[in-house]
């Protein structure tokens, strides 16, 4: 088991205690127990009950555009081997007030534009031979979305900017 095998369940048993879905003793007892695990199965039974809304994009060689007004869930995974990513959340519908997205992008080239005032951590991206260019501040303003930005480009690249609006 790896830590962010670990820090995803504790992701999600707060989440459910933000969102009114667990009372206190029971956020204690799961934390406490996710805490504790010293192997996948042990976190199973944790978050087994608690819904995950990680929406999936893949695609082989082509492009990945999310633009306009579009949903845009609580946590996203985008898997590209030679393509193209664009994901424009700046006039996108977003409930939540942070926004995980991990990215496997093997060759390719990824775009993420934010709305003015939110922030976006690329502490976890991965970039062997790529880069990683990430023009605006790690932190939100207050009030203002976060975007949690992780994963792995072995020779791919990211860009993520604020939105010309």
């Amino acid at each position: 088991m790896n830590e962010a095998d670990r820090d995803r369940a504790v992701e999600l048993v707060q989440q459910a205690y933000a969102e009114g879905r667990l009372g206190a003793t029971e956020l204690e007892l799961r934390l406490e127990r996710a805490l504790t695990a010293t192997c996948v199965d042990d976190l199973r039974p944790v978050v087994a009950d608690l819904p995950d809304e990680t929406v999936r994009l893949w695609s082989v060689g082509g492009r990945l555009t999310r633009t306009g007004h579009w949903q845009v869930p609580r946590r996203l995974r985008v898997e590209s081997e030679y393509g193209r990513v664009r994901l424009d959340l700046s006039r996108a519908h977003i409930p939540h007030r942070r926004v995980d997205i991990e990215l496997r992008l093997t060759y390719g080239h990824a775009t993420i534009i934010v709305p003015p005032g939110a922030g976006a951590n690329t502490d976890g991206v991965h970039a062997a031979w790529g880069r990683v260019t990430c023009k605006i501040p790690a932190r939100s303003r207050l009030g203002h979305l976060d975007v949690h930005i992780t994963g792995n480009l072995p020779y791919g690249s990211l860009t993520v900017r604020a939105s010309r609006m």
